[in-house]
């Protein structure tokens, strides 16, 4: 079958030119010239990617307004944006409101047939995907691709289809450094560097809005970006589980017992605790005196 694009231009001149090629490549195109006959059409059936121009007829934020009526309604849904306007404030708003992709109207028609196909690409890959991958868990990240649904310590997490793949291209080997273009081959994206570090802060964004201490996506400067299983502060606290363990078993003392006696270590002044020494002279020798703990537990032991 056939997929289906939307193409909402204004400009006949302008609206014919993709639609031409885009239908020679097979897919079956609709273009209309303003927000509300493309909104009355996708209420009937959604399409399968939809190309819109920002100036649309007496609205110049049409374009803006529809993106965003359009991702409330199908978050999976591929939208590029093709527009002559090419400010940074323009190309994040369209970015923030749901599109996948944002070109201006100088580019070739190669390069936006390529941009197209990318996105065509990730929903085959998602469908042909083998079944243990459909399922990603990272720690607290969980992402379900056939249901493209993503969730963070159980709670839903709002992306944008380049957002899905991007964040699923970086989990799916953690520890393993990607750079943009690794990244961009990855999540079947064609954009530039910028757009990818756009698109990774808005993720991370997205993460701290849920879970403020979210820090497992690390910039890795000059290079790229690397997921991380656990953050930094995730680390450093099975770092520290992983000391008292080998510790305890060091002294030879069971799991269950030898959690209380390792932590006592970072206590200074268990000394007096018991009844027995002086609780200020071991307060003024911490070390001493851990160090004559460890050998009364290990002669216990």
């Amino acid at each position: 079958m056939a997929r289906k694009i939307f193409i909402i231009e204004d400009d006949a001149a302008i609206r014919d030119n993709p639609a031409d090629a885009l239908g020679r490549h097979g897919s079956e195109i609709q273009a209309f010239a303003d927000r509300p006959s493309a909104q009355l059409a996708a209420g009937t059936r959604m399409p399968d990617l939809a190309i819109i121009d920002v100036g649309l007829g007496d609205e110049p934020e049409g374009g803006f307004e529809l993106c965003r009526w359009l991702r409330e309604r199908a978050g999976g849904l591929p939208i590029l944006i093709l527009s002559a306007r090419d400010s940074d404030i323009d190309v994040v708003s369209g970015l923030r409101l749901g599109a996948d992709d944002y070109v201006t109207k100088s580019v070739s028609l190669p390069h936006l047939l390529a941009r197209v196909t990318a996105l065509f690409r990730r929903a085959e890959l998602q469908a042909g995907q083998p079944a243990e991958e459909q399922v990603l868990v990272r720690g607290a990240l969980r992402m379900d691709v056939p249901r493209f649904d993503a969730r963070w310590n159980g709670q839903p997490l709002e992306l944008t289809v380049t957002e899905f793949w991007m964040l699923h291209a970086l989990a799916r080997h953690p520890g393993h450094v990607k750079d943009r273009e690794a990244l961009m081959r990855e999540a079947n994206l064609v954009i530039d560097d910028h757009t990818v570090t756009s698109y990774v802060k808005r993720i991370r964004r997205k993460l701290q809005a849920i879970d403020p201490a979210f820090d497992a996506i690390e910039t890795v400067y000059g290079v790229g970006y690397r997921y991380l299983r656990a953050g930094p502060a995730w680390r450093m606290k099975e770092r520290l589980s992983g000391v008292r363990v080998r510790l305890g078993s060091a002294l030879g003392i069971a799991d269950r017992n030898a959690a209380p006696a390792v932590a006592a270590l970072g206590r200074p002044a268990l000394p007096g605790a018991d009844g027995r020494g002086d609780p200020r002279r071991a307060a003024r020798q911490p070390g001493r005196h851990r160090a004559q703990l460890c050998r009364g537990v290990a002669r216990e032991a």
